[in-house]
């Protein structure tokens, strides 16, 4: 089907070219609309409309002239049933069944790269995570974490060549309060005591550092090794065993996650190579600063902020955006035209100043960075329930749910599901307790347990032994044709989605997928005397079963061959 729309699509162009449009007027992009209604057609048209002016005719009688010249067209001859003006000029457009058929061979002959394309040669670099070495990595680190990470697997799927960075913030304020926070265990006071300073972290993971430091371990992060002294008077060897430490944890985080990166990026690198005074610098080079009040301020409003923003105040110290600045045009410098920020919605007002900076300095020294550089994914944070109440606490983290906290009660593949089951930018809530359910009320199960159930077929058939040779003439039920077309939809999805760096998309279309799928199982017997019947059914299962695997493997998730559950399913019990 993939093959016979791409046809069709160069028919429909063909057809709109020889409409007698106004000199000067080019034609309509060729495109199809999918239905509100699928008693309407598998594909409509709304070209007619929109040319009722140029051409100054009623949208019904352009509609007609693009019906004739589109059954002029070969291709249309060849994968079209009917043709039908609806309404006040739409063309509802039905395939054919060999159409529809043909996605099965397509999907089968493709294997796992169904959906995917060639390389493309571009370069993008996807920052993501980028938590701060002060804590464990909580339930927004988790969301970002699967957001980037799919993100990722989109732009793979579409050819391009992605490096995924983690920007490691391991300098200035909260690293000084971590550092104070485990001398401060060091000599015996807690949260609560009198002496523990306000800015203090508080969770029970400092008192396991100072329990390490004092110990003199060696714990090693992906760059890094360090031993303790044990010497509670040395603050600055106690802050670097610290972030090491949590660095090492945040690895382990990561890795239970299934989440891997190219490349760390450390926030000190930028003032130890002098690159944030040198950009600072050329800041002021540029013309675009000016000093007010003692500080430095940098003219973002030239650039379409809401105000004037200050990068170095009066005493001496950058403002946060300052080394972002840096940190960006160091990417831009490496050979990254296109960059991709995973962040927080509280990053927002981060975007206008960093932007602001790169143009500034575009603009004086040449250097062609494109406007809006970089973009942003920002995402909201998330709440947890649990036996009906929200998490506030964890005792481990001391500020709220860990990751690790979310997969120790469900597993990896709920939590990655889940964070990447709504918009980023939608508040969202983790239900614990139905994530834990095998039943079709959990997105999860009922997608993979639509994988586990055509494994369980093929399987009780003997396997996907020559299904290629499969008449697939004979796949005509009213659930096979609806499954078939959901299977043509996954190469545009992906597609689609990769270019509005939406992976929602991709947990969309799974559910869809499998909801096709299942209608389908009740609907239908697959093991009938038959042969061919039989035959061709496996075929179509086999091709969905494939497809479920590719756009699971996108986000992450597995595609097991055998799941429980604990009820039969509505439709199971219908039928």
């Amino acid at each position: 089907m993939i093959q016979a729309k791409q046809e069709l699509l160069q028919a429909l162009a063909a057809a709109l070219g020889e409409l007698p449009l106004p000199e000067g007027t080019a034609p309509p992009v060729a495109a199809f609309e999918s239905p509100k209604q699928a008693a309407h057609g598998d594909f409509a048209i709304t070209a007619a409309m929109g040319l009722s002016r140029a051409l100054r005719k009623n949208p019904r009688e352009v509609a007609q002239a693009l019906v004739d010249a589109l059954q002029r067209q070969p291709a249309v001859q060849r994968w079209v049933q009917a043709l039908e003006i609806a309404g006040p000029g739409f063309i509802n457009l039905r395939l054919s069944a060999a159409a529809k058929q043909a996605v099965v061979a397509e999907v089968l002959a493709a294997a796992d790269g169904f959906g995917r394309q060639p390389a493309s040669g571009r370069r993008v670099m996807v920052e993501f995570v980028s938590a701060n070495p002060t804590g464990p990595l909580h339930v927004g680190h988790g969301r970002n974490a699967a957001l980037g990470d799919c993100i990722c697997n989109l732009l793979q799927s579409q050819g391009a060549e992605v490096l995924r960075e983690f920007y490691y913030n391991d300098a200035g304020v909260q690293i000084n309060n971590l550092g104070i926070s485990v001398q401060k265990r060091l000599q015996g006071c807690k949260p609560g005591d009198a002496e523990w300073p306000e800015q203090a972290y508080n969770g029970e993971y400092i008192a396991d550092i100072a329990a390490d430091y004092l110990a003199g371990k060696t714990v090693t992060s992906d760059d890094r090794a360090f031993t303790a002294s044990g010497d509670a008077g040395d603050l600055n060897a106690i802050t670097q065993f610290a972030v090491a430490f949590l660095r090492h944890e945040q690895d382990l985080d990561l890795q239970a996650f299934g989440v891997h990166f190219d490349h760390y990026f450390l926030e000190s690198s930028l003032y130890s190579s002098g690159r944030v005074e040198d950009t600072v610098q050329r800041l002021v080079a540029s013309g675009k600063t000016f000093e007010e009040g003692g500080a430095l301020w940098l003219r973002t409003t030239e650039y379409g902020d809401d105000k004037d923003r200050v990068m170095r105040k009066s005493d001496g110290s950058y403002t946060y955006f300052v080394p972002d600045v840096a940190y960006h045009l160091n990417k831009f410098e490496r050979g990254y035209t296109q960059v991709i920020n995973v962040q927080g919605t509280d990053h927002h007002g981060t975007v206008a100043r960093v932007r602001a900076g790169l143009q500034a300095l575009s603009d004086t020294f040449g250097l062609g960075i494109p406007a809006g550089y970089p973009d942003y994914v920002l995402y909201k944070m998330i709440a947890v329930m649990k036996g009906g109440q929200e998490v506030k606490m964890s005792k481990r983290a001391g500020t709220s749910v860990s990751v690790r906290d979310l997969i120790d009660w469900t597993s990896r593949d709920a939590v990655r599901f889940f964070l990447i089951s709504r918009k980023a930018d939608t508040e969202f809530t983790f239900d614990v307790d139905l994530a834990l359910k095998a039943n079709d009320e959990n997105p999860v199960f009922y997608v993979q347990y639509a994988h586990a159930r055509i494994c369980s077929v093929l399987a009780a058939y003997g396997g996907e032994r020559d299904l290629a040779r499969a008449d697939l003439s004979v796949l005509v039920a009213p659930t096979e044709a609806a499954l078939m077309l959901k299977l043509a939809e996954y190469p545009a999805m992906l597609t689609r989605a990769a270019a509005d760096l939406a992976p929602h998309d991709v947990a969309f279309y799974l559910r869809d997928l499998a909801a096709a799928f299942h209608h389908y199982y009740a609907a239908e017997r697959f093991l009938v005397d038959d042969a061919a019947l039989a035959r061709a059914r496996m075929a179509l299962l086999a091709a969905t079963a494939q497809v479920l695997r590719n756009a699971l493997a996108v986000l992450g998730v597995g595609a097991p061959e055998a799941m429980a559950r604990e009820a039969p399913a509505a439709e199971e019990v219908a039928a």
